[in-house]
């Protein structure tokens, strides 16, 4: 965990184990947004990370009521990865005010199927979505290019979009299952005194653990839900390398490059 004034759930990949290699440290880091960055993180991001891209996940409106603090000498990147106008087509979108402020109205929200299905859903539409698939390729492409310095990608929380695109380096760089599954969970630490507050909230409903289910999914990570996302992907491409490779456009020397690159 990488400790801030202002930017929560922000870690370096650096120094994760692969195989024989580690990933360098300083040159790949995940986050929540960075409205709330202090003067120091943003001096500490320019001076000790010299930041060059700054990945953002989350929708336009999401970006637009709490803008990312401008890191000077690094591009911001607006990537949405959830396709908000293909879900309002099938109903399945979450109103923008709700999602806006979604911890104000969860625990209310777990008792809906409609909820309880979107929780389980999130992953895999995300890993199935051409339109996220996309902006995921424009991800990986585009650090590909960053020569030096290192990158950074965010969504709201820096948890589920934030995790996969997490789950998509790592498995570039060689991780097996266990090595992204465990970096997943780590947002759970960051989150869990919320997701227990909330959770009891639920049980004092008179809810279970499925209404519960909920709350982890939305408000932490699920482990278990995000592990049924990597079951799809080996279900229909077999390995994360794979689906990079067609869904993606990501070649073996692209790997090649990432690898020289990231591990040491």
């Amino acid at each position: 965990m990488i400790r801030f004034d202002g930017i929560i759930n922000a870690r370096d990949l650096g120094g994760t184990r692969i195989g024989s290699k580690t990933v360098r440290e300083g040159l790949l880091l995940r986050t929540a947004h960075l409205h709330n960055a202090s003067d120091n993180d943003v001096l500490r991001l320019c001076s000790d990370y010299h930041l060059r891209k700054i990945f953002d996940f989350r929708s336009s409106p999401e970006a637009s009521l709490e803008p990312d603090r401008d890191i000077p000498g690094a591009r911001h990147i607006l990537l949405p990865t959830l396709d908000t106008s293909a879900e309002e087509k099938t109903g399945e979108a979450i109103p923008e005010e709700m999602w806006l402020d979604l911890s104000k109205h969860i625990v209310q929200l777990s008792f809906t199927h409609f909820f309880k299905a979107k929780a389980r859903s999130l992953y895999p539409s995300l890993i199935l979505s051409e339109f996220s698939q996309l902006q995921y390729a424009t991800f990986l492409n585009l650090i590909l290019e960053t020569t030096d310095g290192a990158v950074l990608w965010h969504c709201s929380q820096g948890k589920d979009r934030t995790g996969i695109g997490a789950a998509l380096i790592l498995a570039a760089l060689g991780a097996d299952r266990a090595t992204i599954v465990e970096d997943f969970d780590r947002s759970n630490d960051t989150y869990r005194p919320l997701v227990e507050k909330l959770c009891a909230e639920v049980e004092k409903a008179g809810g279970g653990e499925e209404e519960k289910d909920v709350i982890r999914a939305f408000m932490g990570v699920s482990v278990r839900n995000f592990q049924h996302g990597l079951d799809v992907i080996e279900a229909n491409w077999g390995t994360l390398i794979l689906y990079m490779e067609e869904q993606m456009g990501i070649t073996q020397e692209d790997l090649l490059v990432l690898r020289e690159r990231y591990l040491r």
